[in-house]
C-alpha cells in the first residue's frame, strides 16, 4: 500500500507516519532524511543535491524525484510505503505519479490532516514549551511566528495538490485537531477500509 500524508506543518505528520509504519510494516519516508541519506552515501542523486544544499540553494524537482525513486526501488519498499511531506507541489504531484506508473505502482490513499490554523498556533507553542520542560531541544521553527510563515508558503504551494488528490479519487480527511489516538483511529477505519476492498 502506497499512502500519502498531507496537511499543514504541524498537523502531526511525521507522528501519524510513524504510527502507520509500525502497524503496516512499510517505511515512512521523509524527503529530509532521503536526502541526507543520500549525499552521505555519495549516490549519483546525493552528489548533485550535496552541490546545492552546500550553496544554499533548493534542491530541485528532478532530484528530489531521483532520490525517490533509488529509494522505492529498495526491498523494503516493495510492500509499499508512506510519503510524509511529499509531494509539495502540483508539478512535483505530476512527477511522482509519472515516477510511480513507471514502476507499475500508485498511490492507493491519501490523508489530509485537516487542522484549525489559531489552535495549530498553539498546538505548536505548547509542543515547544514541553519540550523546553522536558530538556530537549526546541526546533529553531516551534513559534507561531515561523509558523505564520510556513503556512503560507504551505497554503500557495502545497494547499493546491489537495485538489488534486480530490478529483483523482484518492482523498480521505480526518479530524488533526483530535488526540493523536483519536486522528490514529480515524486513520486506521480509513486504511481498513482499503484493506478490504
Amino acid at each position: 500500500m502506497i499512502l500519502m500524508l498531507l496537511g499543514p506543518p504541524g498537523a502531526g505528520k511525521g507522528t501519524q507516519s510513524q504510527l502507520i509504519s509500525e502497524k503496516l510494516g512499510v517505511p515512512q519516508l521523509s524527503t529530509g532524511d532521503m536526502l541526507r541519506a543520500a549525499v552521505k552515501a555519495a549516490t549519483p542523486v546525493g552528489l548533485k543535491a550535496k552541490q546545492i544544499m552546500a550553496e544554499g540553494g533548493l534542491v530541485h524537482d528532478e532530484i528530489v524525484i531521483g532520490i525517490i525513486a533509488d529509494r522505492i526501488s529498495q526491498p523494503d519498499c516493495a510492500k509499499g510505503f508512506i510519503l510524509d511531506g511529499f509531494p509539495r507541489t502540483l508539478a512535483q504531484a505530476d512527477a511522482l505519479d509519472k515516477l510511480l506508473k513507471s514502476k507499475g505502482r500508485k498511490i492507493d490513499c491519501v490523508i489530509e490532516l485537516k487542522v484549525d490554523d489559531t489552535r495549530l498556533a498553539e498546538r505548536i507553542e505548547c509542543r515547544a514549551r514541553e519540550t523546553e520542560a522536558a530538556g530537549g531541544v526546541v526546533r529553531a521553527d516551534d513559534n507561531a511566528e515561523a509558523l505564520k510563515t510556513r503556512l503560507i508558503a504551505y497554503y500557495r504551494e502545497t494547499a493546491p495538490i489537495i485538489g488534486y488528490y480530490f478529483a483523482h479519487g484518492l482523498l480521505k480527511s480526518v479530524d488533526g485537531m483530535a488526540a493523536i489516538e483519536d486522528v490514529s483511529r480515524q486513520i486506521d477505519e480509513i486504511l481498513s477500509e482499503f484493506q478490504a476492498a
